[in-house]
C-alpha cells in the first residue's frame, strides 16, 4: 500500500441512502411532483442564454441569485433580509461545510443532538472537528434544563439543529429556539473567550411546518450568533438542482466567502435556480397537498397500532418492530423503497403521491401479516 490514505477514514463508507430500481421510492423525502412544465421550459430558456457565455467565469458572489433568494424568503417566511444576509452553496450539504470550514476545524467542536441528520457527524469529521452529541428526550424534543450546563461543559464552536429533524420530523417550538439561543450565549470555544456558540438551524423541510410553528428566521434580526439553512431540493422539487441556501447576518457570511472554494456555484447553476424560483408559487401550491398526505399517513399508520413521531416535515418515522430490517424488506419485497433510520425499531416514509402512498400501505400491511 503505497497511497497515504487518512486513518480516520479507514474502513469507513460513504454516504448513501439506497438508489434502487423499485415502483415506489419513498426513501430520501423527495417532492413526488416534478416541476412544472412552464418552469421547464424557463429553466431551459435560462441556461441556454447562459450557456453563450461559459467561456467567462460566473459571478462569484451570484449577486442577482442572492436577491431573488432574498424575496422568496420575504414571501415564504415574511422575513425580509438583504441580499448581503443571504448565501447560497451547492446543496445546504455545501452550505453546512462551509460553516464548519469558518468557524469549527482542529481544536473545536461541534454539537448536535440525536437522533438528527447522519451527514451532521461527517461534516465535523471531514473539518477536522470534534463531535459531541446530546440525547434528545423521549417524545424527540430537546432536553432544556441540561442544555445551558452542557454547553459550559463542551464549550461548541457550532451547534446544528434541524427543524423540522430529519429524522423525526419535530420541529422546534420559539421556545426552544430561544432557549438554546440563550443557552449559546458566552459558551463559545475556548480559544475565542467571551465568544457565543454560532447556532445553525437546518431548515431543509422549513416549507412543510404546519401553520403557527415559527422560521427561526424570524430570529435573526435579534442574534448574530444565528444562521438558518433551506434547500430548494425538498418543498420546491428541485434536488436535482442542488441549490442550498443560508440567511444569517453579513459579518457572518463574510466568512464563509473565505472559505468557499472560487466560482462554487457554476453560471448554469445560478440561471437554473433563479428560473426555478420565478415559479415559486406554483411549486409551493402542492405543499398543503403533501402536508394532506403527510397528516393521512399518520392517521393510518395509527390505525394500524403503530406509533409515530410528531411531524412538521413530508415524511413520518413510524414503530417500533422488534425487527425493523425484517418488515423494510418485506415492504421492499412488495415493491416499495423506504428508509431504515432512526433509534432502534423505528422506520421513516417519505409523502408520495395518493397512489404511491396507497401502495406503501399495502405493501406494509401485508408485510406485518
Amino acid at each position: 500500500m503505497t497511497i497515504p490514505y487518512r486513518p480516520a477514514l479507514a474502513g469507513l463508507e460513504p454516504y448513501g441512502a439506497p438508489q434502487l430500481d423499485v415502483p415506489v421510492t419513498l426513501n430520501v423525502n423527495e417532492n413526488p411532483y416534478s416541476p412544472s412544465e412552464e418552469m421547464i421550459a424557463d429553466i431551459a430558456a435560462a441556461v441556454a442564454d447562459a450557456s453563450r457565455t461559459l467561456n467567462r467565469y460566473p459571478d462569484r458572489d451570484f449577486t442577482a441569485l442572492r436577491a431573488d433568494l432574498a424575496d422568496y424568503l420575504a414571501a415564504e417566511s415574511g422575513v425580509r433580509l438583504d441580499p448581503q444576509q443571504v448565501w447560497a452553496a451547492n446543496g445546504s450539504n455545501e452550505v453546512m461545510l462551509h460553516i464548519l470550514l469558518a468557524f469549527a476545524g482542529p481544536g473545536r467542536t461541534v454539537m448536535s443532538f440525536t437522533p438528527t441528520y447522519s451527514m451532521y457527524v461527517e461534516y465535523a469529521r471531514d473539518t477536522f472537528s470534534q463531535w459531541e452529541t446530546l440525547p434528545r428526550k423521549d417524545d424527540f424534543s430537546l432536553d432544556l434544563d441540561a442544555l445551558p450546563r452542557e454547553l459550559a461543559r463542551v464549550r461548541p464552536a457550532v451547534i446544528l439543529l434541524a427543524s423540522p429533524n430529519n429524522p423525526t420530523g419535530t420541529a422546534l417550538s420559539t421556545h426552544e429556539l430561544t432557549a438554546v439561543l440563550e443557552a449559546a450565549r458566552g459558551n463559545g470555544p475556548s480559544d475565542a473567550a467571551g465568544s457565543d456558540c454560532l447556532v445553525v438551524i437546518d431548515e431543509a423541510y422549513g416549507e412543510f411546518r404546519r401553520d403557527g410553528v415559527p422560521s427561526a428566521l424570524e430570529l435573526l434580526a435579534d442574534h448574530d450568533n444565528l444562521a438558518v439553512s433551506r434547500t430548494m431540493s425538498k418543498a420546491f422539487g428541485a434536488a436535482g438542482l442542488r441549490l442550498g441556501y443560508l440567511g444569517a447576518a453579513q459579518a457572518l457570511i463574510d466568512q464563509l466567502r473565505i472559505v468557499r472554494l472560487p466560482y462554487h456555484l457554476s453560471a448554469v447553476t445560478q440561471a437554473a435556480a433563479r428560473a426555478a424560483l420565478r415559479h415559486s408559487t406554483i411549486q409551493l401550491a402542492q405543499i398543503a397537498a403533501l402536508r394532506d398526505g403527510r397528516d393521512m399517513i399518520v392517521q393510518r399508520l395509527h390505525s394500524l397500532g403503530l406509533e409515530t413521531a410528531p411531524t412538521d416535515a413530508n415524511f413520518v418515522m413510524f414503530g417500533t418492530f422488534p425487527d425493523r430490517s425484517e418488515i423494510f424488506s418485506r415492504v421492499l419485497e412488495r415493491g416499495v423503497l423506504i428508509r431504515e433510520v432512526g433509534p432502534a425499531g423505528w422506520l421513516r416514509v417519505s409523502v408520495g403521491t395518493p397512489d404511491e402512498n396507497e401502495a406503501f400501505f399495502n405493501a406494509l400491511e401485508e408485510a406485518m401479516r
